[in-house]
């Protein structure tokens, strides 16, 4: 089945759980005209421990879903689910805009010679063969170091950003990096940009700290450009919350990290 693009359509951002919300903070800085349905799989989180398979099956049904709402646009904003089903869906749909996202690697590694680069994942993304062949692409331009991060993603579905449990966790997850031992920090899942400021407290001012939503955002709108689909007329769009879970505090969570500082 094909479906009618027009103009005047959300363009969906979907997500393991709440994570997703950096990247969508960035569409909506880029496209403020735009609107947005917003959909976290908070119900099946996380992907980043779950079977590759299973992760493409929750994200093949949800965007069936989000096209017959005639969506006319997805962002894939976990990066486990990228992985598993961003190719499969671009077959699928060859004519929607279908965008990924992947850990900042590159903006690290060309920041300077021979950086030491610490790219912060789940597991899964870690273990990803196109995790691998992304480290390989920048090797020879900077050391590119991965840390997989089980439990970090917990804290931010639980909205847990400012208490003293994170930040024990996070100094006793990035001990050994302290110091000045690394130039800069990838964020590699799109939770961990919630946890940036206590990131950043831990490894000090002088580590750069980046993450993909940016640049995901910036490829959403040049497709959505490219195939006549951007909205042309001066408004404030709006953003729809939706959650696989039955826990009404998850919409609440979406719409607090929407609206923090990070």
């Amino acid at each position: 089945m094909k479906y009618l693009l027009q103009k005047d359509r959300p363009v969906a951002v979907f997500d393991s759980g709440v994570g997703g919300i950096s990247v969508l903070r960035e569409l909506i800085r880029i496209m403020p005209d735009e609107d947005f349905i917003y959909f976290g799989d908070s119900k099946n989180a996380p992907y980043g421990v779950r079977d590759r398979e299973e992760v493409r099956s929750f994200t093949e049904e949800r965007a069936r879903e989000l096209f017959g709402q005639g969506c006319k646009g997805l962002v894939v904003a976990c990066n486990t689910a990228t992985s598993a089903a961003v190719r499969p869906l671009r077959e699928r749909y060859p004519y929607i805009p279908i965008v990924g996202i992947e850990p900042a690697v590159k903006p690290a590694a060309l920041a300077g010679d021979r950086q030491r680069v610490l790219v912060m994942a789940t597991p899964v993304t870690i273990r990803e063969e196109k995790f691998r062949q992304l480290m390989a692409a920048w090797e020879d331009r900077a050391e590119i170091i991965p840390l997989p991060c089980p439990g970090l993603m917990e804290f931010v579905e639980r909205g847990d950003l400012n208490g003293d449990d994170l930040l024990d966790y996070l100094t006793e997850l990035l001990r050994d990096y302290r110091g000045g031992a690394v130039d800069s920090v990838v964020l590699g899942c799109t939770h961990y940009p919630f946890a940036r400021k206590q990131i950043g407290r831990v490894l000090g001012e002088q580590v750069k700290i980046y993450d993909g939503g940016a640049g995901t955002a910036r490829e959403m709108r040049r497709r959505l450009e490219e195939k006549g689909l951007l909205r042309q007329e001066e408004r404030r769009g709006f953003v729809t919350f939706e959650n696989s879970s039955e826990d009404d505090g998850k919409i609440r969570l979406c719409r607090q990290l929407l609206e923090m500082e990070i």
